[in-house]
């Protein structure tokens, strides 16, 4: 009896494992959406999965310079708009878009692109929309895990380690 209690522990065990491993790729960022009204009526949101620095250091072991990141973690960082808008000038029709950048010491390059259905390290170049550079700032504070705000006036922002970037939503 107890030999038949312990198979079939092992066999439960061993299902759910492979049930795992069939799946989509586990989530080890957790995911997080802000959203926000501009004083224009936009609404804005933005759903992302937030990577921590764990003691690494960005630039380096984490979104290296000057190469494709999908800024965040897991699935694509998904930015949506209710109406036409200008992003830094640029338009963008209402919709849903993946936001990519290129990180930089002093500035950070923002790729707005229409796929949407990508795991997040899969960029699909052909699908880029615009381009545009922004300047790093400094944080005000240290910031663990990336994190997102959107205000008012459709300022767009993310945080993370000492580092904050932003851009326009008008």
């Amino acid at each position: 009896m107890k030999k038949l209690l312990v198979l079939t522990m092992i066999v439960a065990l061993f299902g759910t494992l492979t049930a795992k491993a069939q799946g989509k790729p586990q989530r080890p960022s957790p995911p997080d959406t802000v959203k926000a009204v501009t004083s224009a009526g936009v609404d804005i949101s933005v759903a992302y999965s937030q990577p921590a620095i764990k003691g690494r250091t960005i630039g380096k072991e984490i979104a290296p310079w000057g190469q494709i990141w999908r800024t965040g973690a897991n699935e694509e960082t998904a930015l949506t708009v209710s109406k036409d808008v200008k992003v830094n000038g640029n338009a963008l029709p209402a919709g849903k878009y993946s936001i990519w950048t290129i990180p930089g010491e002093k500035e950070w390059t923002i790729i707005i692109n229409s796929n949407t259905k990508n795991w997040g390290t899969q960029h699909d170049a052909a699908a880029d929309l615009f381009k545009f550079t922004v300047k790093t700032e400094k944080s005000a504070a240290f910031t663990e895990r990336l994190k997102f705000a959107i205000d008012k006036s459709g300022k767009v922002s993310f945080s993370w380690g000492d580092y904050m970037v932003a851009f326009n939503v008008k």
